[in-house]
C-alpha cells in the first residue's frame, strides 16, 4: 500500500509531456504557470499537483491526498483497490518522480524507491472527489492499486498503477476499458532501489486505510 511518494516534476515538465497529445492535453493558454515546488516527500493529507479533466483536455490543480473515510475516526482513503469495480467520473494523474514502500516486521523498515524505467517522471492513476467538510468545500485524490506486478511482487502484495504516457489521455476521456489500463507492467516497467540511510531514517508512517 503506498503512503509515500515524490515529486520533483514542473510546471514545463508537465506541459511538454501533455502537450505531446493531439489535442495537447494541457493547455498553456488555460494556466497561469503555478511555481511547483519540489516535493520530497508526499504523505496521507498532504498537498499535491493532479491532472484532471477539462473540457476538451485537462486541468492542472491541487488536492490533498487521502479520501475521506465512511467510518468515524477512520484515517484518509490513500488507496483504492481497483478490481471489481468500475470509475465513470472522477478520473485523474497524480505526477510523480517516485513512490516507496516498506518492508520488515520491525522499525525502522527498509525503504525501497520505485520509479518508471526510463522516465525522469510518470503518473499514476487516481480518482477525485469533491467534499463539503466543516472548514468548506475539499478536493480530495487517491491512488488506484491493482495486484502486484513481476518489479513489485517480492515487496508488497499490492501496486499502485503506473499509467504509460500513451494512455494517459485514455484514461481521463474513456477512450480505452478500464481492464486494459489498471493493470500492472511487465517485469522491467519499474525500476527498485534501496533507499538511502538517511532516507531510511524519516520517522515511520502512521498506517491508514485502503479499500
Amino acid at each position: 500500500m503506498c503512503n509515500l511518494f515524490e515529486n520533483k516534476t514542473t510546471f514545463r515538465d508537465l506541459l511538454d509531456a501533455f502537450g505531446q497529445h493531439q489535442p495537447p492535453i494541457l493547455k498553456p493558454d488555460r494556466h497561469a504557470a503555478p511555481n511547483l515546488q519540489p516535493l520530497e516527500a508526499v504523505r496521507p493529507t498532504d498537498m499535491a499537483p493532479v491532472v484532471r479533466g477539462f473540457g476538451d483536455g485537462a486541468e492542472l490543480t491541487a488536492m490533498r491526498w487521502g479520501f475521506i473515510a465512511d467510518r468515524p475516526k477512520a484515517g484518509p482513503v490513500t488507496n483504492f483497490r481497483s478490481e471489481g469495480r468500475r470509475f465513470e467520473q472522477g478520473r485523474c494523474l497524480v505526477p510523480a518522480t517516485a513512490f516507496f514502500e516498506f518492508t520488515g516486521a520491525r522499525h525502522p523498515k527498509t525503504r525501497w524507491r520505485f520509479t518508471e524505467a526510463g522516465r525522469p517522471w510518470f503518473c499514476l492513476a487516481g480518482l477525485w472527489r469533491a467534499y463539503e467538510t466543516a472548514d468548506g468545500a475539499s478536493e480530495r485524490f487517491t491512488l488506484l492499486t491493482t495486484e502486484p506486478g513481476p518489479d513489485m511482487a517480492p515487496y508488497h502484495d499490492r501496486q499502485a498503477v503506473v499509467l504509460a504516457r500513451e494512455v494517459w489521455r485514455d484514461w481521463l476521456t474513456g477512450a480505452r476499458p478500464q481492464d486494459e489500463l489498471l493493470r500492472p507492467g511487465a517485469a522491467g516497467t519499474l525500476e527498485v532501489r534501496r533507499d538511502s540511510p538517511e532516507r531510511e531514517a524519516l520517522p515511520a508512517l502512521p498506517l491508514f486505510g485502503a479499500l
